[in-house]
């Protein structure tokens, strides 16, 4: 069986028609880790950087969410979806490395994982947007799918 890219028709962008697709519970989680450096440990506290903008984190969390819910305005043929949750959680170690784990879900045609991937995304640039005037020395270094479930088949790291 030969693969092929599912956004192309004739030689063209296309969006995938998904109307004879069956309604399923479908979910996915993505992460995206952020480097710190070192001048930031100063900042944290309790598992927070507190800015005079607000908290780093608790901002990022609400912005992780407002992406995922835009997916569709983002993604040019990405599927605009009725989310079920949105869930996002970040988490700093003492290498000063910000984990963010976004978990999306809905009941619908089509999976979640573009929306888990913006969620953890959006939620990393927040961090990066809301620490730049403190290091432009700050890492965005991965975002990637960890798991998906429902539709045709379920994938896990």
């Amino acid at each position: 069986m030969t693969k092929k890219f599912t956004h192309i028709e004739e030689e063209s962008p296309s969006m995938v028609d998904v109307g004879d697709k069956a309604v399923t519970s479908r979910s996915a989680i993505a992460q995206a880790l952020v480097q710190l450096p070192e001048e930031m440990q100063a900042y944290i506290s309790d598992g927070e950087i507190k800015t005079l903008k607000g908290p780093v984190f608790q901002t990022a969390i609400v912005a992780g969410i407002q992406g995922a819910k835009r997916t569709s305005e983002l993604i040019p043929l990405c599927h605009q979806l009725n989310l079920n949750k949105i869930d996002i959680q970040i988490n700093v170690n003492d290498k000063l490395e910000v984990k963010v784990i976004s978990e999306a879900r809905c009941t619908g045609k089509t999976g979640v994982e573009m929306e888990a991937l913006t969620g953890a995304s959006v939620a990393a640039l927040t961090i990066y947007d809301m620490c730049k005037a403190f290091s432009h020395d700050i890492v965005i270094k991965e975002t990637k799918l960890l798991k998906k479930t429902g539709g045709k088949s379920d994938y896990q790291v």
